[in-house]
């Protein structure tokens, strides 16, 4: 060393020589060495979801070729080749990742296929790496599928002799789906595994709605989903996870209490908890008397589950035990911190911001993917166009590479003659006479034929931004039919605590919307009942040139299905819409609904009302009707679904709940009913248009839709646009055959105006009517004259200069007497 210092005497020495503060190279070397163990070892990719570790053994099972079709390889051997070419860091770490891999109760969905012994919950370590198998999982090769199509960046391995993937390819969100842990310097990441189905639900609901909030992705990702089963207590710390990337759970264990066999019997625990050692735990606190009233402690568990039974002493009470158990064994905390590496930088990332990243990663892929067989097929399509060129020239051809000297002269006379590409000659020049048979040369206009769809094809994806992602929704959906399975983890409501919802005081509503979607809540005892024919009070005060459109009753707790005109359906707590005064104008629809250009609400049905086949019956302005069983609408997205096709110029009007054994009752605006089985309305899918229910007179249109039974008491309660109306026995409308013109109701001369609605109702229930000015009137609808059909009816509402009824909703007998 002393041979090469620098010699005092040499001048240009000191030029040579870096003086720093001896702290400064130590703290620079310390964050080298920090960033290296946070990029290179211990955080995973927010794309893939996996350590380098894990990414280098699944590529060298992948250039092994261990497949799941594969032959299981001894483990020693795919650890030696993972060592040898791309992860020098020694044998043990490499082995154990690849255990925890092959592990079902470590791993939500395993990488790795293991054969022999790759350990167990009570901390059984596996057998040495010569005594055990490995091969890929079927789900793990989704990871790398594509990979040799130019999907992702390759870099040098760590002696530049290789090439290695900087990231996979990733067919589904990993990162969530199993999750990843592991500490860093001065940092960690504890992600928990989530349910394959729910993930890919909410990476769909995403690129569906790139604007949604962290509320709207946990209607699809209800939680983790942990291999070892157990629940979680309380839905507020998972919200936390998941709004901020940072949470603690409470994960506790599965189990019953059997009071005839006076035991409590564990089916499954906490994830990452030692089985064995839980058990010697709970015997330890028993035999120094922290729990009492335990006789017996067994594992009764095997290959095919958890089971630990707990015997109690004669006349224990079973409470106590159960809750010291649940205090010091069977719960357990997992501290949530979403981390991992986001540009090769360590970032803390919620729900949303996990999936985004994933999405921007898969569409790379997928446009990378696209280029790569558009060039594959573009080059096939030219040799083809080469092919198909001589064919059409056979004979010259054919003398030409006859008369040439060598296979060089042929290729240039080829070119020089019938302007072939380099690339077409040198394949024409190749061709075997066997290849110039007419039936090769179908088969060559027909492989033309499919590769030209096939880059027009591949064209649209990478021109279409729309299309590109539903390839990528596509192939998600893909692999959740093939690998999705049920949730194995719980989610309880944790005891004493308290929801959003809780602070809502639960109470009947009346909801006012207008035509310009000006949506508020005010509360149904807000209205005291008055005499008919009068004017009412001040409901809502719409701005100048908006008016008001439906009013409908509904209980503050309630799901409410919002149908609109234009056939969509919307789903909404009713506490959602803001309550307000009766002389506020509302708040903006599109605020709560995601509302389109001129789409207004028509019909509301709360989802508390459904039951088990029970089906939606929705009529439209031009006597459409279709039925749709409920189960069609359980998943409804925040931009809605389809409820009905409508034709140009129709409009849905009404829907109510039925259940195939009663009649329907259709009104119209000019005063005609028609009552028919609604058996002749056969159940069909939502996007479905529809039957003809009535056969409607020129310019008359649909007003409302009653369903009904033979042993219905009620009246039907039909209310004009200058507000008069009449009450009717449902029992004097005759059935008649759907499609038919139906019967008069109410006449509908300049004194009535048009029908404005029609509610089926008993003479105990209350009407609350509003007008278009924003005038609200409740009064019972025993004030309402019962008269026959074909009669003008009685003054309900006193209206003011233009002003029209836009909507009646009924408060049943019931709700009011709870008042």
């Amino acid at each position: 060393m002393s041979s090469e210092a620098p010699d005092p005497d040499d001048p240009q020495a000191a030029s040579r020589v870096d003086r720093v503060r001896i702290e400064d190279e130590m703290e620079q070397s310390y964050i080298d060495y920090a960033m290296s163990v946070i990029a290179g070892r211990a955080l995973p990719d927010v794309r893939d979801g996996l350590k380098p570790v894990h990414r280098r053994i699944l590529y060298a099972m992948h250039e092994m070729g261990v497949s799941s079709r594969s032959a299981h390889r001894k483990s020693s051997s795919i650890v030696g080749e993972t060592m040898g070419d791309y992860h020098p860091h020694g044998d043990s770490a490499i082995y154990d990742t690849l255990v925890r891999m092959a592990q079902p109760f470590s791993m939500r969905y395993p990488l790795v296929d293991g054969q022999g012994n790759f350990g167990s919950m009570d901390g059984d370590p596996a057998a040495a790496m010569r005594y055990t198998e490995a091969r890929m999982s079927p789900i793990s090769e989704e990871l790398l599928a594509d990979i040799e199509k130019d999907t992702v960046d390759f870099q040098s391995n760590y002696d530049d002799r290789l090439r290695e993937p900087e990231v996979l390819p990733s067919a589904m969100p990993n990162l969530l789906v199993n999750g990843s842990s592991g500490i860093a310097v001065g940092m960690s990441t504890n992600i928990p595994p989530h349910n394959l189905g729910e993930v890919i639900d909410a990476t769909v609901h995403l690129i569906d709605n790139p604007d949604c909030e962290v509320e709207d992705l946990m209607d699809h990702v209800k939680g983790p989903d942990f291999p070892t089963g157990g629940n979680i207590v309380g839905k507020d710390a998972i919200y936390s996870a998941y709004a901020t990337g940072r949470g603690r759970l409470r994960v506790r264990a599965d189990y019953e209490v059997d009071p005839e066999e006076n035991r409590i019997v564990v089916t499954e625990i906490p994830y990452q908890e030692n089985k064995a050692r839980m058990v010697e735990r709970i015997a330890e606190d028993v035999n120094e008397g922290v729990i009492e009233g335990i006789a017996d402690l067994r594992d009764e568990s095997d290959r095919n589950g958890v089971r630990i039974v707990v015997e109690l002493k004669r006349g224990a009470n079973v409470d106590v035990v159960e809750n010291q158990l649940l205090e010091s064994h069977l719960e357990s905390t997992f501290g949530v911190i979403n981390l991992a590496l986001v540009d090769d930088e360590p970032r803390v990332l919620t729900l949303k911001e996990t999936l985004e990243h994933y999405v921007a990663h898969r569409k790379e892929v997928v446009r990378r993917r696209s280029q790569f067989e558009l060039d594959e097929a573009q080059d096939r399509a030219h040799i083809l166009e080469g092919r198909l060129k001589a064919l059409q020239n056979v004979d010259d051809v054919v003398e030409l590479i006859q008369d040439s000297e060598d296979r060089d002269e042929a290729r240039t006379e080829l070119r020089s003659q019938f302007d072939f590409s380099e690339e077409q000659a040198a394949h024409i020049v190749r061709m075997q006479l066997g290849s110039l048979t007419s039936m090769e040369t179908a088969e060559i206009e027909s492989e033309y034929e499919d590769v030209q769809a096939r880059i027009e094809r591949l064209q649209t994806i990478l021109d279409s931004e729309d299309e590109l992602l539903t390839v990528i929704k596509d192939e998600l959906r893909e692999i959740k039919a093939e690998y999705d399975d049920d949730r194995k983890t719980s989610i309880l409501e944790a005891e004493g605590e308290v929801t959003h919802e809780d602070l809502i005081p639960e109470e009947d509503c009346v909801v006012v919307i207008t035509e310009d979607d000006y949506i508020k809540r005010m509360p149904v005892d807000a209205f005291d009942a008055q005499n008919r024919g009068g004017k009412g009070i001040i409901g809502s005060d719409p701005k100048d040139g908006d008016r008001v459109s439906k009013v409908f009753r509904a209980n503050s707790h309630d799901y409410l299905l919002c149908f609109t005109n234009q056939g969509q359906v919307y789903r909404l707590k009713t506490y959602e819409i803001p309550e307000m005064s009766r002389t506020a104008r509302g708040k903006s629809a599109v605020n709560i609904i995601d509302l389109g250009d001129d789409e207004e609400i028509t019909a509301v049905v709360s989802t508390d009302d459904f039951e088990e086949d029970e089906c939606l019956t929705m009529v439209t302005r031009n006597g459409y009707v279709k039925r749709t069983c409920v189960d069609e609408f359980e998943n409804i997205l925040s931009t809605g679904i389809i409820a009905a096709k409508l034709e140009d110029g129709d409009a849905l009007v009404d829907v109510e709940v039925t259940d195939d054994s009663g009649d329907l009752v259709v009104a119209t605006e000019g005063g005609m009913t028609i009552r028919f089985d609604e058996s002749e309305v056969r159940e069909m899918g939502r996007s479905a248009r529809g039957v003809r229910g009535i056969d409607l007179q020129d310019g008359d249109k649909v007003a409302a839709m009653v369903a009904t039974d033979d042993h219905d008491d009620r009246a039907l309660l039909t209310v004009t646009e200058n507000g008069y109306g009449k009450r009717t026995l449902l029992a004097e409308y005759s059935k008649q055959s759907r499609y038919g013109k139906g019967l008069i109701d109410i006449k509908t001369d300049d004194r009535n105006g048009r029908v404005a609605t029609a509610k089926a109702v008993r003479e105990d229930d209350h009407l609350v009517i509003m007008s278009e000015s924003g005038q609200i009137m409740r009064i019972p609808a025993g004030d309402v004259s019962q008269v026959g059909r074909n009669t003008k009816g009685v003054k309900i509402m006193a209206l003011d200069g233009v002003d029209n009824v836009a909507s009646v909703t009924v408060v049943p007998a019931e709700v009011e007497n709870d008042e």
